[in-house]
């Protein structure tokens, strides 16, 4: 075995890794409680959404690639589109050469919510089962990781003033 500063995680009925402990455990629990890979993945990136507010949301992206047992990979496009008014024409009449980066301009029509409902039509548990995960950690807390404070503080002036 190579030594690694990461432990070696190994799983005897399936395995869930996020960027936050929190969401890889709710996806966990759904395996042990009977659900499968799509129950799992949705109940974890809801908890994302949640727990890690600077780095998901549901009005954000989500392309996924998958794969049903034995069947062929398959994407679901859960990417925004920009707005219908989303136009040249009425960016060059604010005065804009350019599609801000950030704020309200930059937004698309979010597309996450829409590709997570999509892939529970691959899974067995209903939403508001994957979602109970998520909603409690909402409604009782839970403790926030230090980036995530960090970079609310440090976007709070410019989402005040737009």
């Amino acid at each position: 075995m190579t030594f690694t500063t990461r432990p070696e995680l190994v799983g005897t009925h399936g395995m869930v890794a996020s960027t936050h402990w929190l969401a890889s455990q709710s996806g966990m629990a759904v395996l042990e409680a009977g659900g499968n890979a799509f129950d799992a993945a949705v109940a974890a990136g809801l908890v994302l959404d949640v727990v890690e507010p600077h780095l998901n949301g549901l009005g954000g992206d989500l392309p996924v690639i998958a794969r049903l047992p034995g069947g062929t990979p398959f994407v679901v496009c859960g990417q925004g589109v920009a707005p219908a008014a989303a136009t040249r024409e009425r960016f060059a009449g604010l005065g804009l050469t350019h599609v801000p980066g950030t704020g309200l301009l930059a937004a698309v029509v979010p597309g996450a919510f829409g590709a997570w409902l999509e892939l529970l039509r691959h899974g067995t548990w209903s939403f508001a089962e994957v979602a109970r995960y998520a909603i409690g950690y909402a409604r009782h807390g839970f403790p926030l990781v230090p980036r995530a404070a960090a970079t609310i503080a440090a976007t709070a002036d410019h989402f005040r003033a737009h």
